[in-house]
């Protein structure tokens, strides 16, 4: 848990920028929502404040923000919230959840629905990335290869060049996934630290705070009031929903970084495969079979793309087909003139 005068201070730096995120939001009703938001975050501050004084440490005077809260209000600024609400997440802005699926303003929202729309996407989004995967994989290995095969059509070498290719494109998708994910979980559990210390602190505030968002969204006043109430007398779910619905984040979704640097690595390493597979079976028409399996893929991952998109499938797929095809050819060629210049 953090200490009272750190407490403190980012309340009031939680407080600044709701005011900021409220100018941006001038004349709407979510302006009046972070204005009430950073008034609650001040009156926050002054429970944090009467910590400090009653266990004799040295009273805050003025809260300046510093030059990372400053940067941030002026993208803010620039951007406007909804562009900039996964960094306004992570200064402890509350509310954000509003820029991604909100209800629009007026329409009842029922208890039932809270947290529901979450609990769907996360294989969505498993298979999002794993297509996407493959066609990362399929594509740049394919262009590497066939520029190779243009300059040096020596098959050890385009063998040679292609498994760098694949493993090179393999480990950087893998560790970039880490990363990600890993970044995203030290975010969500960062937050979340602070989250189960103002419940246990200020559970009536927070209260107050989600009570805010259901009425932002719809939801009538009273209504919303009761609903926080009963969600706060189990610590736990409460907790969880303020997760969800103040921070607009999702534990359900925040998987293992390892699980997803696995998976980013098996799909690239798929997609690569592809094109690669008849040279290192070493057939004698390698070039024509890669091809015509690159072109397969091609159509394969356009085609399940269409899934996301809602476009039909066989065009989808010809239109992958077409810039995987392209890239395959620009390359090509420029290998071969760049093995006639340097030869």
């Amino acid at each position: 848990m953090s200490s009272a005068h750190t407490s403190w201070q980012e309340e009031k730096q939680s407080a600044w920028l709701y005011r900021v995120v409220a100018e941006c939001e001038r004349g709407t009703p979510r302006e009046t929502l972070f204005r009430e938001l950073a008034q609650a975050a001040d009156e926050q501050a002054d429970i944090w404040l009467a910590a400090i004084i009653q266990n004799g440490d040295e009273v805050p005077t003025t809260f300046r923000p510093d030059l990372r809260t400053r940067a941030v209000a002026r993208l803010t600024r620039v951007f406007k919230p909804r562009a900039m609400r996964g960094v306004l997440a992570a200064m402890k802005v509350r509310g954000m959840v509003l820029y991604t699926q909100a209800l629009p303003h007026g329409t009842p929202l029922k208890v039932d629905d809270i947290g529901k729309r979450h609990q769907n996407g996360a294989v969505g989004n498993v298979l999002r990335a794993g297509v996407f995967g493959v066609n990362d994989g399929l594509v740049s290995n394919a262009a590497l290869i066939y520029g190779v095969a243009g300059a040096a059509p020596e098959p050890a070498v385009i063998v040679l060049t292609g498994v760098a290719g694949l493993l090179a494109g393999a480990f950087s998708m893998a560790s970039g996934e880490y990363i990600s994910v890993r970044s995203q979980r030290e975010m969500f559990e960062y937050q979340i630290g602070l989250e189960r210390a103002e419940l246990e602190k200020y559970p009536r505030e927070e209260a107050a705070e989600l009570a805010l968002i259901y009425a932002a969204k719809g939801m009538p006043t009273d209504e919303a009031r009761r609903l926080a109430d009963t969600l706060m007398q189990d610590p736990e779910h409460a907790l969880d929903t303020l997760a969800r619905e103040e921070l607009g984040l999702n534990p359900d979704e925040l998987g293992s970084p390892w699980v997803a640097a696995a998976s980013s690595f098996a799909a690239f390493t798929a997609g690569a495969a592809l094109p690669l597979l008849p040279f290192l079976l070493d057939h004698g028409n390698a070039l024509a079979i890669s091809i015509a399996l690159t072109a397969f893929g091609l159509f394969a991952v356009g085609a399940c793309m269409s899934l996301f998109t809602g476009r039909h499938a066989a065009l989808s797929g010809l239109r992958m087909l077409g810039i995987g095809g392209a890239a395959g050819l620009a390359t090509y060629f420029i290998g071969a003139w760049l093995g006639v210049s340097l030869g």
